[in-house]
């Protein structure tokens, strides 16, 4: 009897460490891919381009742009995918008793460009959105829902600009728009342990080597994904299974004239 009790008793001190990780999300990326299927936009309609901006001969320019996501550049090509936007938590998040975890967050990567080209009357603009100096730093609130995950909530703060380009490449001239953004935090995101689903979900060990400038070229070192912790994956259990379902949550920021809808980045099939 001493005997079996000594080893239930050594069992449990190596399942300590286990439960224990699990009450704590460590700091980490997560990455984002956006699609171009029109929930990405900027709409000029309530404040338009002045007349003038593009060339001398150019009107107002008053219509919606609409944005796919442009894949980080990264030290090892490829190593994030078809991620554009990256965001880093910087701490690591523990559930309190009414399973709530909270952790500093901030845009660390995000590159846009423009599904079509823009006609003016000085002839056709590519745009592009991209980061502009330092991004402002919000909180993240975890909310533990099952075993498998839950929801977060995060307000989104972006410092960024448009860049516009001509699309022929006649001119090198590069004109641009300051253009910060402010997304509340929403009725929440889905969140999930993606262990047994690494089929599914793109994920890093160790650090990378990002762009952080949007210049293609990588400067900046981030911390990789985190092992129990799947931004935008359902948490809700797989029919007969005990783990998360396998469904990617498309998921939306919107303000008046703005919006962006990305999904979590996926393995290519």
């Amino acid at each position: 009897m001493r005997s079996r009790l000594g080893i239930l008793a050594a069992l449990l001190l190596i399942a300590l460490p286990a439960f224990a990780a699990d009450r704590t999300i460590q700091s980490g990326i997560d990455l984002w891919t956006t699609p171009g299927d029109g929930r990405t936009f900027i709409d000029f309609s309530r404040s338009p381009i002045p007349a003038g901006f593009f060339c001398f001969k150019s009107a107002p320019f008053a219509e919606r742009i609409v944005f796919r996501g442009v894949p980080v550049a990264t030290g090892e090509k490829g190593v994030l995918g078809a991620t554009d936007t990256i965001v880093q938590r910087f701490d690591d998040a523990a559930f309190d008793k009414k399973g709530v975890a909270r952790t500093r967050i901030q845009i660390r990567a995000l590159h846009f460009e423009s599904v079509g080209v823009i006609e003016t009357a000085c002839g056709a603009f590519k745009a592009e959105v991209r980061l502009n100096g330092e991004q402002p730093v919000t909180r993240m609130r975890i909310v533990r829902e099952n075993a498998n995950g839950g929801r977060f909530f995060a307000p989104i703060a972006v410092n960024g600009k448009v860049v516009f380009t001509r699309a022929d490449g006649a001119t090198g001239e590069i004109l641009e728009i300051t253009r910060n953004v402010r997304f509340p935090a929403n009725q929440g995101i889905g969140w999930a342990n993606p262990v047994g689903r690494s089929e599914l979900v793109l994920q890093t060990s160790g650090f990378v080597l990002v762009d952080t400038d949007n210049d293609l070229l990588p400067d900046t070192y981030l911390p990789g994904t985190t092992r129990n912790f799947a931004a935008g994956l359902s948490s809700r259990p797989e029919r007969g299974g005990r783990g998360p379902e396998t469904k990617l949550l498309p998921y939306c920021h919107l303000v008046d004239d703005e919006g962006h809808c990305p999904t979590t980045t996926y393995l290519e099939p």
